[in-house]
């Protein structure tokens, strides 16, 4: 959490918001889509869900291939615990809703699905895209399959399993490029990496990738850098909870910080999971 809390300050004072931005991809980008405050028809039935699961009484045995929890939660877990530190707020879930809808992806691909809201969120966004989200643990996959249900999200395939076997054969298997990505599913170096360049086969110049929880230890900023640096990887966006990886190969290498202009309770929303 320490370490958070001095990622922040820093990334605070290094950060900029519209003015100044000279690449009109990213202008729009920043102005339409990311800092967007408009409501969609779909926000509603999820988030009820959400404070569904927030109520729930019901526990389940966790199983963790990734780094872990920063609040040291053990294997036996509350879904009302999980649905409030674990699942992603509404502003970060809201934002991947409409980069999906922005970029219209036919293959999206979840690497860690949890309690199934952020998948709704991608699902939802377009009906037309597929939806391969990748879960390690039994239980939270049967909750995450009854989200899907109540939410009649007949485009989300689940894929259970640990990562590191389920993930290749799935790349191998897909009929289409690889148009939109996002990473959640182990928060370490090593395999963020090697996930990361599991999917760039499968990618295309128009491919876009999003990464969860850059800031959340050393060991993931590291893993953010080296992304970064990769020769095919032109843009990216640091939005502190998420980053954001372009492959426009007409586009210069550029690299951007950025402030995530949220509505005041999703701020305070993304404040309470900072310190979870």
């Amino acid at each position: 959490m320490l370490h958070q809390a001095i990622s922040y300050f820093r990334f605070l004072l290094r950060s900029g918001n519209a003015h100044g931005l000279h690449s009109p991809f990213v202008f729009a980008l920043y102005t339409h889509v990311i800092n967007h405050r408009g409501e969609f028809a779909a926000f509603g039935s999820i988030e009820a869900r959400r404070q569904e699961l927030r109520q729930s009484q019901q526990s389940i045995t966790v199983r963790d291939f990734g780094a872990g929890s920063h609040t040291g939660a053990g294997q036996q877990r509350r879904v009302r615990d999980i649905a409030r530190t674990a699942a992603k707020p509404a502003a970060l879930a809201q934002l991947l809703f409409r980069l999906v809808n922005h970029f219209q992806p036919r293959t999206v691909l979840e690497l860690g699905t949890s309690l199934g809201l952020t998948t709704a969120y991608l699902a939802a966004a377009d009906s037309r895209a597929h939806v391969i989200s990748f879960e390690g643990c039994p239980q939270t996959a049967t909750i995450a399959r009854q989200t899907f249900e109540q939410l009649a999200l007949p485009n989300v395939e689940l894929v259970l399993g640990n990562l590191d076997e389920t993930l290749q054969p799935a790349l191998q298997a897909l009929s289409a490029p690889l148009d939109f990505a996002f990473f959640d599913g182990n928060h370490r170096y090593e395999p963020t990496v090697r996930y990361f360049e599991q999917c760039l086969a499968c990618s295309t110049e128009d491919s876009v990738f999003v990464f969860d929880d850059i800031h959340w230890s050393e060991e993931m900023e590291r893993a953010w850098a080296t992304i970064q640096a990769h020769p095919q990887v032109q843009l990216t966006i640091d939005l502190f909870h998420v980053g954001l990886i372009f492959f426009r190969r007409k586009q210069p290498k550029q690299h951007f910080t950025l402030r995530f202009d949220s509505p005041l309770d999703n701020v305070l929303e993304s404040t309470r999971w900072l310190s979870a």
